[in-house]
């Protein structure tokens, strides 16, 4: 596994949030590399409320929060089918672990991944058999030593013992392939490519993902047009939406707009440096 990925994909405004926030990406542990992304840990200190904005990734997150006013708690949160928006407030720290999409499912298995796409679900209903969710959460978020933390976070998922699964590897690559191949565009081709069926992909993606391989087709050409959306301000609309596969512009714009809430020119113009 590479680093963890410096990019900003997916988060609305992430200028704003930085400022805002203590924001940093870690590294696992080694044998956990094979099924996460990376860790991703928030602290902040808010003389006002915030609102942060999240399009998600077709990824399953187990989260660790502390907000002001509330006992501290674990989730797992399912993949967000839309803008996730959370209101931060006073002090609080988040601790989260970011899977690869379909690096979940050895964590869980017996379980389709669709069970909990669009969910968010208290860490010991996912995980009953765990010897101590309660502690977990007292030991990832009490530290102010940031590799305390990651520490034990890398504690707490060695010891659900993750089990190899070569239709996990093979989701995880197929999914790598799709967000790093930009010629990925129609579902039919790709599983031609793969020299599988269509039938057999949607299987696949179903039981180890969680959502739809054109789901992840789409979601990916989003992040890519929010992203350069709030780093450029001389975008060619139209040459991108053929870039990224659309039909015409139109059809970019009404992807954009019903997920960010704004279209891309309007989000340009306010978020681009």
């Amino acid at each position: 596994m590479a680093a963890p990925r410096r990019d900003t994909r997916g988060i609305v405004d992430a200028a704003e949030l930085f400022s805002r926030v203590h924001f940093r990406r870690r590294e696992p542990a080694e044998p956990l590399r094979p099924y996460l992304e990376h860790y991703w840990l928030i602290d902040w200190d808010l003389p006002t409320p915030y609102e942060s904005q999240v399009v998600p990734h077709p990824s399953v997150n187990v989260v660790f929060q502390a907000f002001t006013g509330r006992e501290p708690f674990g989730e797992v949160a399912g993949i967000g089918l839309e803008l996730f928006t959370q209101k931060l407030e006073g002090r609080g720290r988040v601790c989260g672990v970011q899977f690869r999409p379909g690096g979940f499912r050895p964590f869980a298995p017996g379980h389709a991944l669709t069970e909990w796409t669009g969910r968010r679900l208290p860490l010991d209903e996912v995980f009953p058999a765990a010897l101590s969710t309660a502690g977990a959460v007292e030991a990832v978020l009490t530290p102010d030593d940031e590799d305390a933390r990651v520490a034990a976070l890398d504690a707490f998922l060695l010891g659900l013992a993750p089990q190899p699964d070569p239709k996990a590897d093979l989701a995880m690559t197929l999914v790598d392939r799709i967000r790093t191949d930009r010629s990925t565009l129609r579902v039919a081709d790709f599983a031609r490519a793969e020299g599988m069926s269509v039938r057999a992909l949607q299987r696949l993606f179903a039981a180890y993902v969680g959502v739809s391989p054109k789901w992840i087709i789409l979601r990916y050409r989003i992040h890519e047009a929010l992203e350069l959306a709030g780093t450029r301000s001389d975008i060619d609309w139209a040459a991108l939406a053929a870039d990224l596969g659309y039909a015409d512009q139109a059809h970019l714009v009404r992807d954009f707009t019903a997920t960010v809430g704004v279209p891309p020119a309007a989000y340009a113009q306010g978020h681009s440096p």
